[in-house]
């Protein structure tokens, strides 16, 4: 096999706040040739998800943290270059955890690695709607949130991966969708683009104000991923009954001092009603994905 050259970025130090470019490192390598029920894989597209930051920490949780000096996790859309499996063929398009390299030598698992049917729409939305963030919304706001027609549903992140796939799925439900977004572009996209029926500008500094006027009726369901501020607008507004579905609280992951964290379990579980809320994983319905 002609030598291909792998780049690949690898976790060089835990990061401190926000990472930085000097807690990774770049280097570039020879691919490994693979060996019989192996794949060469090259990586078309890579998705860049907010549980990377997690996955940096040495902490439990529900994965386990990138070993430093190893290529950081994350899911891509490959191409297979040699295929040494009688499950793949070269040229076959398939989407699996290659994380953040060009090239990849793997194990032909048909557990981690789905083809990718390029009939159904441009190959990225594997990583999008059609992928794992797709999922993610589908199975938090259906499975926990609920959603009932004539209900009101608020997204934090609304513009982002999930919340713009949440807000679809519940209009199609029937219900009153209201975005949160950070500036005029995003909360034009939300409004315009996706079809929202309302869009909060978590940057324009009235917040909670607009918000407020937003959800005259109060809000019923809200899809959780970035608490904080928005959190803390949306908790006054939760209806008698309404569910919270815990995807992330983005805001949270850059914390120096653990004792600061704030997670959405110590704002909600404070409310004189607590809502139905809990953060679940995409994998519960591992079963199910391929009917989503």
């Amino acid at each position: 096999m002609t030598e291909i050259l792998n780049t690949r970025v690898l976790l060089d130090k835990r990061p401190f706040g926000e990472p930085k470019d000097d807690d990774f490192k770049i280097e570039t390598v020879p691919v490994v040739e693979p060996k019989e029920g192996e794949l060469l894989l090259k990586t078309l597209w890579l998705s860049l998800d907010p549980y990377m930051r997690g996955r940096m920490n040495d902490v439990k949780s529900y994965a386990p943290p990138v070993g430093l000096g190893e290529v950081m996790v994350g899911e891509t859309v490959n191409q297979v270059v040699v295929s040494k499996s009688p499950d793949y063929t070269a040229g076959e398009i398939v989407v699996g955890p290659v994380g953040w390299q060009s090239y990849a030598t793997v194990e032909a698992d048909p557990k981690l690695f789905r083809r990718v049917d390029p009939a159904l729409g441009p190959i990225a939305t594997a990583l999008h709607v059609l992928g794992m963030t797709g999922r993610t919304a589908y199975f938090g706001l259906l499975k926990v949130g609920e959603p009932k027609p004539g209900e009101t549903v608020v997204v934090a992140a609304a513009s982002g991966a999930v919340g713009s796939v949440v807000g679809q799925i519940a209009k199609i439900k029937g219900c009153r969708i209201v975005g949160i977004a950070g500036g005029k572009k995003k909360c034009d996209y939300v409004l315009n683009e996706l079809g929202f029926d309302a869009v909060i500008d978590r940057k324009a500094g009235n917040m909670a104000t607009e918000l407020k006027a937003a959800c005259p009726d109060g809000i019923d369901v809200y899809f959780e991923n970035v608490g904080g501020e928005v959190l803390h607008a949306v908790a006054p507004l939760l209806n008698p009954g309404a569910r919270v579905p815990v995807c992330g609280y983005v805001s949270q992951y850059n914390k120096t001092n653990p004792s600061e964290v704030e997670s959405p379990f110590d704002v909600l579980g404070k409310l004189p009603n607590p809502p139905l809320h809990r953060f679940f994983l995409v994998r519960e319905w591992i079963k199910e994905w391929s009917a989503a």
